[in-house]
């Protein structure tokens, strides 16, 4: 059952202090960014690989969810922060892994479709959920989380600039997220949060 926000933000705001350096990870301090007020994240369904509705709040009912929004076609930045999360992964126990989603969500749907996107994801970790949809209810989703997103304008190769987050972010329980991480976290470091966050829940 999740715990009221109050209560989860009274435990993780005294760890603020410790926050934002490589040595952070030691003990209870956090390494990742308390968000306070947290964000409330979109209810705005979006559409997961089996083409299926899914909503980061109405289908994430696990006490934790991590989310990052990028794109398969990234050529550097999405690729780092998804093997973060695989490695995060491969760091946690089966039970920790119960209690935890990760979902990648693409932000540039035109050609990243169900296959594209699901293709993306077993390739770092089969258990990663991947969402695509329709651009607008993307954005109206990476908006609530504070993320920009928007596609560019044509290149002369015929390609097209496609923005996305840098940050993975929490999610708990009550649907708001309280906390992100810079691209640059290392795999102990979030791993190391994910086991303090989940023995707070």
């Amino acid at each position: 059952m999740a715990r009221p926000r109050a209560l989860v933000l009274a435990a993780l705001l005294p760890l603020l202090a410790a926050c934002g350096g490589a040595g952070a990870a030691q003990g209870t301090e956090l390494t990742g960014t308390v968000l306070d007020p947290p964000f409330e994240v979109s209810s705005t369904p979006l559409v997961d690989t089996a083409g299926d509705a899914f909503s980061l709040t109405d289908d994430t009912d696990k006490p934790l969810t991590l989310v990052f929004f990028g794109y398969s076609n990234c050529p550097d930045i999405c690729g780092q922060v998804m093997a973060t999360l695989a490695g995060t992964l491969a760091r946690l126990d089966d039970a920790q892994k119960d209690d935890l989603d990760v979902v990648f969500v693409t932000t540039d749907p035109a050609r990243d479709d169900e296959a594209t996107t699901a293709k993306y994801v077993e390739a770092f970790d089969p258990s990663i959920i991947g969402l695509t949809g329709d651009l607008d209810d993307i954005v109206e989703v990476g908006t609530s989380l504070a993320v920009g997103i928007d596609k560019g304008e044509k290149l002369p190769s015929g390609g097209y600039d496609v923005t996305h987050g840098t940050r993975v972010y929490a999610i708990d329980g009550d649907d708001e997220s309280p906390m992100m991480w810079d691209q640059d976290v290392s795999q102990a470091q979030l791993a190391h949060d994910v086991t303090v966050l989940l023995d707070e829940g």
